[in-house]
């Protein structure tokens, strides 16, 4: 069999419908493992849309089920953490039997594992979506210090920013008193300069689509064997030591 078909696990991903970086994750993933998608309808990037984002998402996550998934990725930061990331496994395992993981569980338990509670956040959000990130973050005990970024208006126009806007954009935490930089969305090309922006930086660096692959490894208690898109992939999941 292709390992690229998945013979050492199927994972669900469920991605904005206007998304244009859902094979990041599969860049990503290492030999054996398959991300196959369903998009959910998804069109422009405001809170509004990110609420809806969640609304009947349990028949989008049957169609998965269809594929023989072994694990739902609801993969979409800001949406996850506005319908409650608990909330919504809880849905999608009601509806389907099957286990899930979401961005906004995945990059939290990103920034802990690399010991990142001062982050400078690099986003593509425009201020409204920002704000309620800056506020979610600072109840689990995160700093937002310094957020910089692009705002974009579609999730087309994020993921059509070559990904040496983030490279730059990233420069902007030069000298700041950071533990680390999070780059906040599923929708934009960043997985091939992760490592770079880290080198660069010198501090550890989380991404959306980086720290769900991360993370739906370690559920599936794969070992990653990933190289070149950033240190996480060196850490151990809190709880799964």
């Amino acid at each position: 069999m292709n390992p690229g078909i998945g013979t050492l696990a199927r994972i669900g991903q469920l991605y904005p419908s206007g998304g244009l970086c859902d094979h990041e994750p599969q860049l990503m993933a290492p030999e054996g493992v398959r991300f196959v998608t369903t998009r959910v309808p998804f069109r422009q990037t405001s809170l509004e849309a990110d609420r809806k984002f969640a609304e009947g998402l349990e028949g989008h996550a049957q169609l998965l089920v269809d594929a023989g998934v072994d694990l739902l990725a609801i993969n979409c930061t800001a949406a996850t953490l506005l319908a409650g990331p608990e909330r919504l496994r809880k849905r999608l395992f009601d509806a389907t039997g099957l286990n899930s993981v979401t961005t906004i569980e995945a990059v939290v338990a990103g920034c802990r594992a690399q010991g990142m509670h001062r982050i400078g956040l690099l986003t593509p959000y425009p201020q409204e979506v920002i704000d309620v990130e800056r506020e979610y973050f600072a109840g689990l005990g995160i700093e937002v210090v310094s957020a910089l970024g692009q705002p974009c208006t579609t999730p087309v126009e994020q993921g059509s920013l070559p990904s040496a806007v983030w490279l730059e954009l990233a420069q902007g935490f030069r000298g700041m008193a950071l533990d680390g930089v999070l780059i906040s969305c599923a929708g934009i090309q960043v997985a091939e300069v992760l490592a770079t922006i880290e080198a660069q930086l010198n501090l550890p660096v989380v991404s959306s689509n980086q720290a769900l692959v991360w993370m739906c490894l370690q559920q599936l208690r794969i070992e990653p064997q990933v190289q070149g898109f950033g240190s996480l992939f060196s850490k151990t999941l809190a709880g799964l030591a």
